[in-house]
């Protein structure tokens, strides 16, 4: 996150807002991030602690890089 915060984010052509956007299918997934448009799909977690579990595995273990896999 830039400086200036959240409003200061810069997409491919611009300013570019961050958004978090539903992912289909299995809850079991892993998050996924599109940086160039400031997106990140989340599945939907049956709970709290699965969204920080899934969340934290896919920072700490995602080998190709967060979202490129």
């Amino acid at each position: 996150v830039p400086l200036e915060g959240f409003k200061a984010l810069q997409g491919i052509s611009g300013p570019q807002r961050f958004q978090i956007h539903k992912a289909y299918g299995a809850p079991e997934r892993l998050p996924s991030a599109h940086t160039c448009f400031n997106q990140l799909d989340l599945p939907e977690y049956t709970s709290k602690e699965q969204l920080q579990e899934r969340l934290l595995l896919a920072i700490h273990e995602a080998s190709e890089g967060f979202g490129f896999g």
